[in-house]
């Protein structure tokens, strides 16, 4: 039987897949981000959600901008983590607009705790995930920190996963630990879990 070092395989595909996304024509990404975005538009779990967990995406992640922009324009109760420290735990605010987010950890941008409300019901809404490469299970590769996977352990709603589909693959490795979403959406399938 052969047997898979789980964190060293991730290891090697968190490295292939950051690589790739750096190596990603800005046009390329754009076209992709605005079809995905449609995708993630037009699911019936975002238009019936009232709240909507979404995280604020890095210049190589899917980006997210235009969601959270229609997620506010609806009216929806938009909440975004906050890394609580660097060993895992984050947080997640409500904001009204862009304006409530500051660089914070990691140089991404989060919610001011200052201007927003901290989320305590994490009982329902849907949650966007983001990943370097997504598998057809709802597994993912992220950045390695396991701040989502604790955080999935917790909620009770809907979670999909945001990926390009030249990143998604058939399985990934998986350990004890690892949260899989419900569903994953790329800019060229829906794949529910």
């Amino acid at each position: 039987m052969f047997l898979v070092n789980v964190k060293e395989e991730k290891r090697r595909l968190r490295a292939r897949y950051k690589k790739l996304r750096e190596a990603c024509p800005r046009e390329v990404k754009e076209r992709l981000d605005k079809a995905l975005t449609a995708q993630v538009l037009n699911l019936d779990e975002y238009q019936s959600s009232e709240v909507l967990f979404i995280f604020v995406s890095s210049p190589i992640e899917c980006d997210t901008s235009c969601i959270i922009d229609d997620a506010l324009q609806r009216g929806k109760r938009v909440a975004v983590p906050r890394c609580a420290d660097k060993s895992g735990r984050m947080d997640f605010y409500f904001i009204r607009s862009r304006d409530d987010l500051a660089p914070g950890t990691f140089s991404l941008e989060e919610p001011d705790p200052a201007k927003c409300e901290k989320v305590t019901d994490f009982s329902r809404g849907l949650c966007i995930v983001p990943g370097l490469c997504f598998d057809l299970e709802g597994y993912r590769v992220g950045f390695g920190k396991g701040y989502y996977d604790r955080f999935l352990d917790a909620f009770g709603g809907v979670t999909a996963g945001i990926c390009y589909s030249k990143y998604t693959l058939k399985q990934l490795p998986r350990g004890a630990h690892d949260r899989h979403t419900d569903i994953v959406v790329t800019e060229r399938f829906i794949n529910r879990i």
